[in-house]
């Protein structure tokens, strides 16, 4: 048998990476997390009521929800940052740092207070009921990030955080998919990074 050609070789390529696309797309909006935490509402859900995308992804931690809290508590820019990978936060100029410890100066957090993503960009705090749901908006309520602990088995505790983005004009369409690419990659590390942290200072 003859070899395929190069353009065949790259053309199924292409069009098995379109076919997949679909897939990976479904995997990083729902890493982690279980049907019934897809399905199930959350707070902070009616900010945006008919969102174009939603991510829901969800992580087991071996400590209390209440050794949890404070590591969501200290989240922004300028203060715990978002345990996540920094190095590419700050390719962009963000100024993310995110902490190893909990720090006592960041625990006050109240409703209506500011939590930045990064100098000039800031969410504002919508629901704040400790140690089980925070919810920040944005300031024109085309986004709502939720984060909440739940009971899990043995102790433990599931992380379930929830993103979403309204398409207030048609070309917010595509630009919202985009940003819930770089979700998938951020977030997932976010996750572990606050696993990781967690467990480190409960055990």
């Amino acid at each position: 048998m003859r070899a395929p050609s190069p353009r065949l070789v790259a053309a199924l390529a292409v069009s098995a990476g379109v076919a997949l696309l679909p897939l990976a797309r479904t995997w990083g909006l729902q890493w982690g997390a279980t049907e019934a935490e897809l399905d199930a509402p959350l707070p902070g859900d009616d900010i945006v009521p008919s969102p174009g995308v939603v991510a829901t992804r969800g992580i087991t931690i071996d400590a209390p929800a209440e050794q949890v809290w404070p590591w969501l508590v200290q989240l922004g820019q300028g203060r715990g940052g978002f345990y996540s990978y920094d190095w590419l936060e700050n390719l962009v100029g963000l100024g993310i740092h995110s902490a190893q410890r909990i720090e006592p100066r960041w625990q006050e957090l109240a409703p209506g207070d500011e939590v930045r993503l990064a100098r000039s960009a800031a969410l504002a705090v919508t629901v704040l009921d400790p140690p089980h749901a925070l919810v920040l908006t944005a300031p024109d309520a085309t986004f709502s990030w939720a984060f909440t602990l739940q009971p899990g088995r043995f102790r433990t505790t599931r992380l379930v955080v929830r993103e979403r983005y309204a398409t207030p004009q048609w070309w917010a369409a595509p630009v919202n998919e985009v940003v819930g690419a770089v979700s998938t990659v951020m977030s997932r590390r976010m996750l572990i990074g606050i696993r990781q942290r967690a467990q480190a200072a409960a055990h």
